[in-house]
């Protein structure tokens, strides 16, 4: 399936058929995908927690408001971001570079995240988000469907998981093969409601 088709097809599916195994490879192809998607500075911020015993998952939907994909689904990720990620070995996000490149950004992430609780925060949501649309898209090209979910307890998941105080969830994706097809699309705004020339 090609981009265009992935990008018309994919919808959040709820129904999975919980049987249903995705091999190692399956999941390693669809992770590494989403590691090529884009952040700021190339900080790489987000980490994927794939989460794969059962019970884990029950206590998860527990405080998901029951809903069944999050134990049907043959893949469940949550998608988390450190924090600090800007100030940790920021020169090793560069060491490929021409040293002139590493000499002008390397310096330039302090200035953009030192002091900056809520840029480093917004960071987080932009740069899961793009990794989350990308999962999503390679997971249709790879004949699966998914669902993006924030209809959580974000501190009892993040207790669940054992989030580091550093990192924060921005939302999970299921990802599986589908048993019932979605809805059809409930309301879509119009290109000319969405779509403005040069500012409001």
């Amino acid at each position: 399936m090609n981009t265009i088709e992935a990008i018309k097809a994919r919808r959040a599916i709820k129904h999975y058929d919980p049987s249903h195994k995705m091999s190692a490879d399956e999941e390693r192809q669809l992770l590494e995908l989403a590691l090529l998607s884009p952040t700021a500075f190339n900080i790489q911020n987000w980490r994927f927690v794939v989460v794969r015993d059962p019970e884990i998952r029950k206590q998860i939907r527990a405080v998901a408001w029951d809903q069944a994909q999050v134990t049907d689904s043959s893949l469940l990720v949550v998608l988390c971001a450190n924090l600090k990620a800007w100030d940790q070995d920021p020169a090793n996000y560069w060491r490929n570079a021409p040293k002139a490149v590493q000499d002008f950004l390397v310096p330039a992430i302090e200035q953009y995240y030192k002091g900056k609780p809520q840029v480093q925060r917004d960071e987080a949501m932009r740069s899961c988000g793009m990794a989350g649309q990308t999962l999503m898209l390679a997971a249709k090209a790879m004949g699966y469907d998914s669902c993006p979910m924030d209809g959580f307890d974000y501190d009892a998941v993040g207790k669940i998981i054992k989030l580091p105080e550093d990192h924060v969830i921005s939302f999970m994706i299921a990802i599986g093969r589908k048993t019932q097809d979605s809805w059809p699309r409930p309301g879509q705004l119009g290109y000319d409601e969405v779509v403005i020339e040069d500012g409001f």
